[in-house]
């Protein structure tokens, strides 16, 4: 039996210019080009540490 995990949305909602140079490539890694784009990704401890960097600039929920 498969286990279910939990998902993030993940919306990009301030723009980055401005940012350091760290926060914009977090930003892109998450796969987040333009703002109100959302994505999902898994709810892992990578993925929240890069919540965390860019926190500021992200709206983000727990999916499923």
């Amino acid at each position: 039996m498969a286990t279910k995990t939990k998902n993030l949305k993940i919306t990009l909602v301030k723009s980055t210019i401005g940012e350091k140079p760290k926060v914009r490539a977090t930003v892109e890694s998450l796969g987040l080009r333009k703002i109100r784009q959302s994505v999902e990704r898994p709810d892992t401890p990578d993925v929240r540490g890069m919540v965390f960097r860019a926190q500021h600039l992200l709206d983000v929920e727990e999916v499923g």
